[in-house]
């Protein structure tokens, strides 16, 4: 007996009039071609992108064979140490000290303003690292708030906070709210009937903490440790608003600076194969420990029945996050103040700011419009190929890189792909001509594994529900996406237009390689004005630039929020 469902005739006629069913003997064949043609497109645009780069740095390294072996020298070297040694003091800074704060949280889950508190630690995510350097520098730095407290503390005038301690200071101001949201998370993972068991037990604090506590941690400790450490090993922005000097330079910075202003191409090809052997060990080793890339935390918010606290552990736990609250919290308040303190009427109406955050709107909006495009045919390409492939097939090679293509940008660095590229088209016209283009691909492709953990879902879901019927109607190509399938990826697509406009919003490292006086973001017209020591306008610019992040990182949040009921 067959099990297959046909429409009644009537729906057949007029469906097969507007194109919306196709009969028995066309639908095979029909049925998700058109998807995983638009993933393999998806696939080839990745592909030119990141293979473009390294065909750049390949030819200039064979151009110029001597020249970049020659690169392999000390002060290479002295660099790619200094890139080392900074992420493993940031990672250390970061993660140990957010052991013990999300275990204050942990032990306290329904105090008043727990919710504000892990809502502001979220904040971090959503800055652009080049106001958060403006906003450490105003509270650090030599004529900051704080100035005159550390001249008394030190005895002397206080220097400022350029070199390793501003670049370690920004690193925590990120990395320790988000080790702190991934531990708690972790944390919450515990079943609570150890909880109760241990309650009943009459386990003590140290107790619970040895023998509930530590292992949740334990468990997630490398993969949060490994994500740190790729992010500063990766860090661009900060390093080169904070660094202050060749002694504190990372190899991405390096990669810029041989390009813009000493432009020495063999050394920059050598720094940058250099950047992503490094980077490659890194994102390897946090494959294996089943990392999350991402660094996105869903935070419990049930409560946990915890073993009694005394009062000294609750006032601990209390210092403990307070401390955290006053660090992060620093940054963003002076970040605030000092904008404020700027003519802010004056900025608003001065003809480069405005061309300035035009630009940078049109190619966020721009870059976020192609990242959803490439993240959805991704996305159906993979479902559609699942769907070819049966329960019990063999995964092919095409479906596995549609379920991991986006993950590539992870192992190569915007600036990275920015370099191959600059050495590339310096040979066929004006390389600055061409920042409009480099800055929306780079910046899309960079956003969408944040976008993919929005769409994915949504879509598998909807592939559940509707497929077979899909599939029975014939209904495929535009009339699908329009009829079926756009309804449900609305909002999710929303959220990921939104995620990856804030990040492109704020992102300074391709434009800082292709910016010019005829092409300028905001991100690139503050760290203009923070080099000519206009650092009244530089913190009005970053007020704007903060606010505008913030607010759309806020409405992706939103979006999803409403997508998940």
């Amino acid at each position: 007996m067959s099990t297959s469902i046909e429409p009644p005739p009537r729906f057949a006629h007029t469906a097969s009039r507007h194109g919306l069913f196709y009969p028995p003997h066309k639908r095979e064949g029909r049925v998700g071609d058109s998807r995983i043609a638009a993933g393999v497109i998806a696939l080839v645009a990745i592909a030119v992108l990141i293979g473009g780069a390294f065909v750049g740095l390949i030819l200039e390294g064979i151009n110029d064979l001597s020249g970049a072996i020659a690169a392999f020298d000390g002060y290479l070297f002295r660099v790619a140490r200094f890139t080392l040694w900074q992420a493993l003091l940031s990672t250390s800074l970061s993660v140990i000290p957010a052991l013990f704060v999300a275990r204050a949280l942990s032990r306290h889950p329904s105090f008043r303003g727990r919710g504000l508190i892990l809502r502001l630690f979220a904040v971090p995510l959503a800055l652009p690292a080049i106001v958060v350097a403006l906003g450490v520098l105003a509270l650090y730095g030599r004529a900051g708030y704080f100035a005159g407290l550390l001249s008394q503390i030190s005895g002397e005038g206080w220097p400022g906070i350029y070199g390793l301690s501003g670049i370690l200071v920004a690193h925590v101001f990120f990395n320790l709210p988000l080790a702190t949201r991934l531990f708690l998370e972790a944390l919450n993972t515990v079943p609570a009937d150890q909880w109760r068991l241990a309650s009943q037990l009459g386990m003590g604090a140290r107790a619970g903490f040895r023998l509930i506590e530590w292992p949740a941690l334990r468990a997630s400790l490398p993969g949060v440790a490994g994500l740190v450490f790729m992010l500063c090993i990766t860090s661009f922005t900060i390093v080169l608003t904070l660094g202050g000097g060749p002694r504190a330079t990372t190899l991405e910075v390096a990669i810029y600076q041989s390009l813009r202003f000493d432009f020495d191409p063999a050394r920059a090809v050598a720094l940058t194969l250099l950047q992503i052997v490094l980077t490659m060990a890194v994102v390897a080793a946090l494959m294996r420990l089943g990392a999350n890339v991402t660094g996105d935390a869903n935070l419990s918010v049930v409560p946990r029945r915890h073993i009694p606290i005394s009062r000294g552990g609750t006032a601990l736990d209390a210092l403990l996050i307070a401390l955290a609250l006053a660090f992060v919290a620093g940054p963003m308040l002076a970040t605030i103040f000092s904008g404020l303190e700027a003519d802010l009427a004056r900025l608003a109406g001065e003809a480069a700011v405005r061309r300035a955050a035009a630009t940078s709107l049109i190619l966020a909006c721009l870059s976020a419009l192609l990242c959803v495009a490439l993240t959805a045919a991704l996305t159906m390409a993979r479902r559609a190929l699942a769907l070819k492939r049966g329960a019990n097939g063999p995964r092919a090679l095409l479906e596995r890189m549609t379920d991991t293509g986006a993950g590539f940008v992870l192992v190569v660095p915007p600036i990275v792909i920015g370099a191959g590229w600059f050495v590339l088209l310096r040979h066929a016209g004006d390389v600055f001509a061409l920042a409009p283009v480099m800055v929306v691909t780079v910046n899309a492709v960079m956003a969408m594994p944040f976008a993919l953990r929005a769409v994915r879902p949504a879509y598998d879901a909807a592939s559940e529900r509707h497929e077979r019927l899909c599939a029975q109607l014939g209904v495929a190509g535009w009339n699908r996406l329009r009829l079926i399938e756009w309804p449900v990826l609305r909002r999710p697509l929303s959220t990921g237009f939104a995620f990856a406009m804030a990040l492109s919003l704020g992102d300074l490292g391709v434009i800082a390689l292709f910016g010019s006086d005829s092409v300028q973001t905001l991100p690139y017209l503050l760290l203009a004005r923070m080099g000519s020591y206009r650092t009244a306008d530089a913190a009005g610019i970053a007020l704007f630039l903060g606010i505008l992040c913030l607010a759309l990182m806020a409405l992706a949040d939103r979006l999803g929020k409403e997508t998940a009921r």
